[in-house]
C-alpha cells in the first residue's frame, strides 16, 4: 500500500498483510498486551513507519529500549536469523537503517531538558499533579485568577510559592470577593508544592519553555523527527509523568489549527502506560481527556495509547480508538476473562476464528490486528506476524546517546535556566517599596520628635521665656502639628498593628496594579 505503513502478515495460518492507513492514522489508536508479548516492538515499528512517511513522532521511552531507533540494526545482531526468517515469511524485503531522533528529559540527564510553566500547565492539571481536594483546587484557581488579572507571569513552582503567601495574607478580603480561603487549605496546597519540588518538579517548571514547533520537525531527508522522551526515572512519580504527558497533548490541541483530514498526520503522539492517566483520575480530568481525543484528530495529531489490558482505558475513549493492535492477554481469573471477552467483543468478527481464544492464544511478536479501511470502516479482524524493525533493537549504549545529543539542531537551545521578571520578583519589590515608605515615615516621625524635645529644652533654660528664633521655630512647628499627628500613627508599625498597616499597604498597591 502507498499511503500506508506495514505492519505485519501472513503465512498459512495467519491473514493478509496488514496496513496502517496513513490518512486514517490521525483516528488514534491502541496497542495492548501483557508484558513481554512485544507491545515495544510493535510501537518501534510504527515509529519508523511514520518517520519514513515524513510524519514527526513523540514517544515516551518507558525501558530506555526505544533509543535503538537512533541506529542502523545489524547482520551481525543475535537476532537477525530470526528477523531475516519471519521477512521471508511476510514478504517483506527487510532493509537496515537509523532514523532521526531528539533525545527529551525532564531532568536534564538524558536528554535536551524539556519544561513548561505554571501558567501553561493550568489549576485542573496542577490540582491532579498534587492530588488536591476540591477546596484546595477551588483556592489555587483563585490564585491563578488574580495573578492573571494582575498581570503577573506564574512560570516556576517560586512564583507560586510566592502569590500562595499573599493569597494567605489577604485571605479576608479575598474571601468576600471569591469565597472563603482558609490558611489550613492554602498550607496543604505548599506542602503538596514541597513534595512536588522533592520529585523533580522544580525542572519542569520554568523557562525557556519548550516550542511545540521543535517536536514536530523532519530531517534534511523529509523523514519526521522521533522525539524520544526519558521516561525510565521519570516513571518514579507516575502522576508527574502522566500529568506532564496531558499537557503536551493539551498544548497540541489548543495551539494546532484546523485541518481535517488531512493525507498524513501532523504528528503522532504515543502514550505509553497509559493506565497512569486515569488511575484514580477525577470526572474533570477524564472528561478532559475524552474532549481531547475526539477533536484533536482536526488539528493533524493521532493519538495511540499502549498499556496492558484495553480495560484500563475508559470506555468512551476505547471507542475512538479505530487502528488496533492487541497482543496476548492471559486470563488467569475470572476478572481476567470478563476483561478479555470484552477485549474480544470490540472486534469486528472473523470467520476463520475465535478473536477470544486468538487473543488468548498468539505468542511474542504476534497480534491481533484491526485497521480502519476505506470511508474510516474498522477491518476484519486478523492474526499478524509483526514485522521486524529496521533500527536496533534495544537501548543505545551512553556514548551513542550522547553523540547524537550533541548533534541534535536543539543543542545548546534549552540548556540554560531563564529567571525573568515575573510574580515572584513583582511580589517581593512591592514589599521592598511598602518597607521603604515605612521606613522614610518612622525616620520623619523620629525627627519630630528630636524638635520637641529640643524646643521643650530651651524653654525650661530660658524660664519660659524664648528667642525671637525659638519662636519661630515654634511657629513652624505648630505648622507641622498636622503632620505630626498623622505621622505618629506609624508608631503602630512596631506593634500587630502595624503589621496590618503593612498588609494593608501591600494590598492597596497589589490592587493599584
Amino acid at each position: 500500500m502507498e499511503n500506508g505503513i506495514f505492519i505485519g502478515g501472513g503465512g498459512d495460518d495467519y491473514g493478509v498483510g496488514q496496513y496502517l492507513r496513513l490518512d486514517y492514522a490521525n483516528r488514534h489508536g491502541l496497542i495492548a498486551g501483557a508484558t513481554g508479548t512485544g507491545k515495544t516492538v510493535t510501537l518501534q515499528i510504527l515509529a519508523e513507519g511514520f518517520s519514513a512517511a515524513g510524519v514527526p513522532v513523540f514517544v515516551s521511552d518507558i525501558k530506555g529500549d526505544l533509543s535503538g531507533l537512533a541506529a542502523s540494526g545489524s547482520t551481525e545482531a543475535e537476532l537477525h536469523g530470526a528477523f531475516t526468517k519471519r521477512a521471508g515469511t511476510i514478504g517483506l524485503d527487510l532493509q537496515y537503517t537509523a532514523f532521526p531522533v531528539t533525545f527529551w528529559d525532564l531532568f536534564g540527564d538524558q536528554g535536551h531538558p524539556i519544561r513548561t510553566t505554571v501558567a501553561e500547565m493550568g489549576p485542573l492539571l496542577l490540582a491532579r499533579l498534587m492530588e488536591l481536594s476540591e477546596a484546595q483546587e477551588g483556592i489555587l484557581n483563585i490564585a491563578f485568577r488574580v495573578a492573571d488579572e494582575q498581570g503577573m507571569a506564574l512560570l516556576d513552582l517560586k512564583d507560586l510559592q510566592a502569590l500562595l503567601v499573599w493569597v494567605g495574607e489577604n485571605r479576608v478580603d479575598l474571601s468576600l470577593r471569591y469565597g472563603n480561603v482558609s490558611t489550613a487549605s492554602i498550607g496543604a496546597i505548599q506542602r503538596r508544592l514541597l513534595v512536588l519540588e522533592n520529585q523533580g518538579g522544580t525542572r519542569l517548571f520554568g523557562e525557556p519553555a519548550l516550542s511545540l514547533g521543535d517536536i514536530m520537525q523532519c530531517d534534511a531527508d523529509g523523514r519526521g523527527r522521533i522525539n524520544i522522551l526519558a521516561a525510565d526515572k521519570l516513571m518514579a512519580s507516575p502522576r508527574l509523568y502522566a500529568t506532564f504527558l496531558l499537557w503536551l497533548l493539551s498544548e497540541l490541541f489548543e495551539t494546532l489549527p484546523e485541518v481535517g483530514d488531512p493525507d498524513k498526520p501532523k504528528l503522532v503522539f504515543f502514550f505509553d502506560e497509559a493506565h497512569l492517566l486515569f488511575d484514580d483520575a477525577p470526572k474533570a480530568l477524564v472528561d478532559k481527556v475524552e474532549q481531547v481525543a475526539r477533536l484533536i484528530r482536526s488539528k493533524g495529531v493521532g493519538v495511540y495509547f499502549c498499556t496492558q489490558n484495553p480495560a484500563d482505558v475508559p470506555e468512551d475513549i476505547l471507542g475512538q480508538l479505530g487502528n488496533r493492535v492487541q497482543h496476548a492477554l492471559r486470563a488467569f481469573t475470572a476478572r481476567d476473562q470478563k476483561e478479555l471477552r470484552m477485549a474480544a467483543d470490540t472486534y469486528r468478527p472473523n470467520p476463520r476464528f475465535e478473536t477470544e481464544v486468538a487473543i488468548r492464544e498468539v505468542g511474542v511478536g504476534e497480534a491481533v490486528t484491526s485497521m480502519l479501511e476505506r470511508k474510516g470502516i474498522p477491518g476484519v479482524v486478523e492474526r499478524t506476524l509483526i514485522r521486524p524493525p529496521s533500527s536496533q533493537l534495544g537501548p543505545l549504549d551512553d556514548a551513542a546517546r550522547a553523540a547524537v545529543i550533541a548533534a541534535s539542531p536543539f543543542a545548546g537551545k534549552y540548556d540554560t535556566v531563564q529567571d525573568r521578571h515575573s510574580a515572584y520578583e513583582i511580589l517581593r519589590d512591592r514589599a521592598a517599596t511598602a518597607a521603604a515608605e515605612a521606613e522614610a515615615a518612622e525616620e520623619a516621625e523620629e525627627q519630630a520628635e528630636m524638635a520637641e524635645r529640643e524646643y521643650r529644652a530651651a524653654r525650661r533654660y530660658t524660664g519660659g521665656r524664648v528667642s525671637r528664633s525659638t519662636s519661630r521655630a515654634k511657629s513652624s512647628r505648630d505648622e507641622s502639628v498636622g503632620s505630626a499627628i498623622g505621622q505618629a500613627l506609624v508608631k503602630e508599625l512596631k506593634g500587630t498593628t502595624g503589621r496590618r498597616i503593612v498588609r494593608g499597604i501591600l494590598g492597596g498597591l497589589f490592587k493599584g496594579r
